[in-house]
C-alpha cells in the first residue's frame, strides 16, 4: 500500500464547515472513492437523492467543485412520522493537477452515485522507450 493510499480514508457522513453559507439547510461532504489507472483518475461520490439537474460541477482554476441539492421527498398533505432521511446540499472541492486533461472530463450521475472521469494528459501517460542496439 502506497502512502497517498494510507493517507485517504473512509468517512461518514458529516457536516462540512461552511460559516459563508448564503442557503438554508445543512451541507455535507459526500462520501468519495477514487482510483487511477494509466489512462486516467476515477472519482466515485456517493449523492443519494441528488438528481441531475440538481447537481452542479464546475471547473475554475483547477478546483473542481461539485454542488448537489437534495429536496424533501414527502408530499404537502402528508405528515411525518419518523424522518431519518436528511435532506440538504452536497458539497466537496478537489485542486486538480497538471496531469488532468481539463478538457476532457466526463461526468456521469446514475441511482445517487456520480462517477467522474479524469484523463490524464498525454505529457502524464507513461511511456514505453525503446531500446535500441
Amino acid at each position: 500500500m502506497t502512502q497517498a493510499n494510507k493517507d485517504i480514508q473512509v468517512k461518514e457522513k458529516q457536516d462540512v464547515a461552511t460559516p459563508e453559507q448564503t442557503t438554508e439547510g445543512p451541507y455535507f461532504t459526500p462520501a468519495v472513492d477514487i482510483s487511477e489507472t494509466d489512462e486516467a483518475i476515477t472519482l466515485m461520490a456517493d449523492l443519494p437523492g441528488v438528481k441531475n439537474e440538481d447537481l452542479s460541477i464546475d471547473l475554475n482554476d483547477d478546483v473542481l467543485t461539485m454542488v448537489g441539492d437534495v429536496s424533501p421527498y414527502e408530499k404537502e398533505d402528508e405528515e411525518d412520522v419518523v424522518v431519518e432521511y436528511e435532506t440538504g446540499r452536497y458539497f466537496r472541492q478537489f485542486t486538480l493537477a497538471d496531469i488532468i486533461d481539463q478538457e476532457k472530463i466526463e461526468a456521469k450521475l446514475n441511482n445517487g452515485v456520480l462517477n467522474l472521469t479524469l484523463p490524464k494528459a498525454e505529457k502524464a501517460k507513461p511511456k514505453k522507450i525503446e531500446i535500441k542496439s
